[in-house]
């Protein structure tokens, strides 16, 4: 069973930015990316996520040929999503070191950021990037994602190296048939 975020996070609307912010945006959150998409995180490192506006989470997908990529988008207040993310952050210890890149994006409310987030990643033990979308209407963010998603949660997308999705599941994830996913894209090095 899935959920749709809390009214579609109110649907404000999201503000609009000049191509050459955009251009710098995306070119900044790239290289942050990159950057760090190698450094395993320290296992006492603090959990935080960080907030980010529809350019920059739509920027943390471009894959520049390296490695495949792992998105789930998940809330705290969303059952299943709470119910998959131990598989998920077990996933995230078993493949990134085979070069499976993974974040994690919340739908929270953004004050929900420095508390119920960070809690619930704690408790979880996860350590893989966690943004929260801070976008004053998602919906259209939603949309440029993938036009049938919707926006209910959870939601989980596998990108190869090239950008491509591989496979999408909306609704608690299928363990099994998402490791054979990842096993197929790291195994082949895509």
């Amino acid at each position: 069973m899935t959920y749709l975020p809390r009214r579609l996070l109110v649907r404000v609307i999201v503000s609009a930015v000049t191509v050459f912010t955009v251009s710098l945006l995306l070119t900044m959150a790239a290289a942050a990316q990159r950057k760090t998409a190698h450094k395993p995180r320290a296992a006492k490192a603090p959990i935080k996520a960080r907030a980010v506006n529809a350019d920059e989470m739509l920027a943390l997908l471009k894959r520049d040929g390296s490695r495949p990529l792992l998105v789930n988008y998940w809330a705290t207040w969303c059952d299943p999503c709470r119910d998959e993310f131990p598989d998920l952050v077990r996933i995230d210890k078993d493949y990134r070191a085979k070069g499976l890149d993974f974040i994690a994006i919340t739908l929270d409310d953004l004050a929900d950021i420095n508390t119920a987030v960070p809690k619930f990643l704690r408790a979880m033990n996860a350590r893989m990037p966690v943004y929260l979308l801070n976008v004053a209407d998602p919906e259209p963010t939603i949309n440029s994602i993938d036009p049938r998603w919707g926006g209910a949660l959870p939601a989980t997308f596998l990108y190869n190296n090239q950008g491509q999705v591989v496979y999408k599941h909306f609704g608690r994830v299928n363990t099994p048939e998402l490791r054979a996913a990842i096993e197929k894209l790291v195994s082949s090095k895509q």
